[in-house]
Formats: structure tokens, C-alpha cells, sequence
């Protein structure tokens, strides 16, 4: 599955509403560690087909970022049902996501 780009246009019908769960990296283009993240995104959205794959530039989209208390990123939030279900902040692996995601 692609990885969908969040935006506070399409956050409550990708995110909130979702009837699956979803894993949004928080991001931004001048972050190092962000830019190691986002092949690992990619990844990720490959391995799970079942859950919805995001990534939100916390530059552009930083109401939600302020919302969902990003303070550092790259911040991995998992949402289900609407509710922040997991947060994981700083680069991960795809061997940690798997764990995140389990």
C-alpha cells in the first residue's frame, strides 16, 4: 500500500475515521534522522497491507503536530479507532515498527 500524505484536509477521513489502524510519521525535509525514517515508512506500508500508512510534515501541517504533542521528531503515532494507541519518538527500525505495530 503507498504511503498517503497527511494533511489537515484529509486528517479525519484518513485518520480519525479510519476503520483500520494507522501508523503517521511525523516529519519534516530538514530532519536527518526523518529522512533515514522515511524509507523505513515505505517499508513498512509494503509489509502491512492491512494498516493505513501516513506521513505528516509537521512544517506544513503543524496544528495537528501542536494537537498531537510532537515535540521531536521523527514521532511515529499509531491511531485506532481515532485514538492515539502508540507513540514511539526518534528514528526506528523496521524490526522496532513490526514491534510497534504488533
Amino acid at each position: 500500500m503507498a504511503v498517503l500524505e497527511i494533511t489537515t484536509d484529509n486528517f479525519e477521513q484518513e485518520v480519525l475515521n479510519s476503520d483500520v489502524p494507522v501508523l503517521v510519521d511525523f516529519w519534516a525535509t530538514w530532519c536527518g534522522p526523518c529522512q533515514m525514517q522515511g524509507p523505513v515508512i515505505e517499508q513498512a506500508a509494503e509489509e502491512f497491507p492491512g494498516i493505513k500508512v501516513g506521513k505528516l510534515n509537521v512544517d506544513e501541517q503543524g496544528e495537528l503536530a501542536q494537537k498531537y504533542g510532537v515535540m521531536s521528531i521523527p514521532t511515529l503515532i499509531v491511531f485506532q479507532e481515532g485514538q492515539i494507541a502508540k507513540k514511539a519518538v526518534g528514528f526506528h527500525s523496521l524490526e522496532e515498527i513490526r514491534k510497534i505495530l504488533a
